[in-house]
């Protein structure tokens, strides 16, 4: 793109987008926001900041002003559920730290950081002494990793309720016993090396669960049935994560789109168990996003937000985050320490290189008008999306794809220059920080 064709198109992005200079500029988003059932609000990283406090922000006025009754993350289960009884006054745990205190597992930080510290805390004040009888707000997991911390639950739940149930479940789940600790392992052993899997026995016992309902609720009080929910979730979730684990071999395509299921599934049970209060859910672009606007369509991989739009048709909203450059916190590979990470400047033809020649450091757009902005912002360009791992030496291959952005989001909000999130434990490796460039601008 020349000179000229990127300062007239971002002249038309300018002229609509609405700047952001304090919390009330967001107030017509939050009306647009306020007449969905589920909005959705993404992130271009997992480790930034800005995106985690805005959406933060968000949330806490679509809870007070606009009567929203769940946020669900993109996080497992029973870590989440942990948080849930906290800020609905049931958990022994002292503070939100505490509470948050399940999530462990490599990458912590996406929870584990001081900006859903903060939240968890507020959204534990408004629901014990702000509501006013609005009913309370909670913090639910839609993900699928935690397979053996989800038997863990279920077994806890049955050994409380019903001991001989609870003896079968634990015949049933022992057959992970014969695996390593790692569900990868489990997956490579079941497609690789003809170990029998374990799929029979988790659906039988989520058919039992299922079908002893009506027996383990027979007093009905509402700490029952959402202990009931929870153990039942939990056991489809290890249904899923079995099936997962085992599809991570077959290809990326089968496994990510048993894991957006899964996720969707969850929010669907989630909405029908809550009496379809609306909720919120946090979670990457790439989830929330619809695919099919993005070349991970043109791949066969669904996602979440493709799902929410064909079941809630015209009552969701979907809000996609962007940034120019900053820094992010992230890993240099799967498993190993964060790091504060120094984000590269945009690449040229790139949505995020559009918007910073603005000029506006921040800003949203309403990609549902009929305008100049919207009809250029059609044609397909390269978006960035940066997850736990960030490798700027790969920047185009591992960090960039195709996307149409008013057929992806109907939303989007721009902050030019993003900082790293803040874990709760940072590492030596994320104190010093990685500030200096160390790649060439122009890759």
């Amino acid at each position: 793109m020349s000179t000229a064709a990127l300062e007239r198109d971002a002249a038309a992005v300018r002229a609509a987008a609405r700047e952001i200079t304090s919390c009330r500029d967001y107030d017509e988003l939050l009306e647009l926001a306020g007449a969905a059932e589920v909005v959705l609000l993404g992130e271009a990283t997992h480790g930034t900041e800005e995106f985690y406090a805005v959406r933060a922000e968000l949330t806490r006025r679509l809870i007070v002003e606009k009567g929203f009754h769940a946020v669900a993350v993109e996080g497992d289960w029973p870590d989440s559920f942990r948080v849930h009884r906290h800020v609905t006054g049931r958990g022994a745990d002292k503070s939100a730290a505490e509470a948050l205190g399940d999530f462990r597992r490599f990458p912590a930080w996406m929870w584990r950081n001081t900006v859903v510290e903060e939240f968890v805390e507020w959204l534990r004040q408004w629901n014990l002494h702000a509501s006013g009888g609005r009913g309370t707000a909670g913090f639910y997991g839609m993900d699928l990793y935690s397979l053996h911390t989800s038997i863990e639950s279920v077994l806890k739940y049955l050994e409380e309720v019903d001991p001989a149930a609870a003896k079968r479940a634990r015949g049933r789940y022992a057959c992970f016993d014969h695996f390593s600790v790692e569900p990868q392992e489990y997956g490579l052993a079941t497609t690789r090396h003809g170990k029998e899997p374990c799929e029979e026995k988790v659906i039988m016992q989520l058919l039992e669960l299922r079908q002893r309902q009506e027996e383990m609720l027979r007093h009905g009080g509402q700490h029952e049935k959402e202990d009931f929910f929870s153990a039942e979730q939990n056991a489809r979730l290890v249904m899923n994560a079995e099936r997962y684990y085992r599809a991570m071999f077959y290809g990326r395509d089968e496994s990510w789109n048993l894991r957006d299921t899964h996720m969707f599934e969850t929010l669907e049970e989630l909405h029908q168990h809550l009496g379809k209060a609306k909720m919120v859910v946090w979670a990457h672009n790439s989830h929330l996003g619809d695919a099919r606007a993005t070349e991970m369509g043109r791949h066969g991989e669904l996602n979440v937000g493709e799902l929410v739009r064909e079941r809630f048709q015209g009552r969701s909203l979907a809000v996609g985050f962007s940034t120019y450059t900053g820094s992010v916190t992230a890993a240099s590979d799967w498993g190993e320490p964060a790091e504060r990470k120094r984000v590269r400047p945009a690449m040229r033809g790139s949505y995020e290189a559009l918007f910073h020649a603005t000029g506006l450091p921040r800003f949203w757009l309403n990609l549902r008008e009929d305008n100049a902005a919207t009809k250029l912002l059609e044609k397909e360009r390269l978006e960035r999306a940066i997850g736990v791992i960030y490798r700027p030496e790969t920047e185009r291959t591992s960090h960039y794809f195709e996307a149409c952005l008013p057929g992806q989001f109907d939303v989007m909000i721009h902050i030019d220059e993003t900082h790293a999130l803040q874990p709760l434990e940072s590492s030596s490796e994320w104190d010093s920080g990685e500030f200096p460039e160390t790649y060439p601008s122009a890759l």
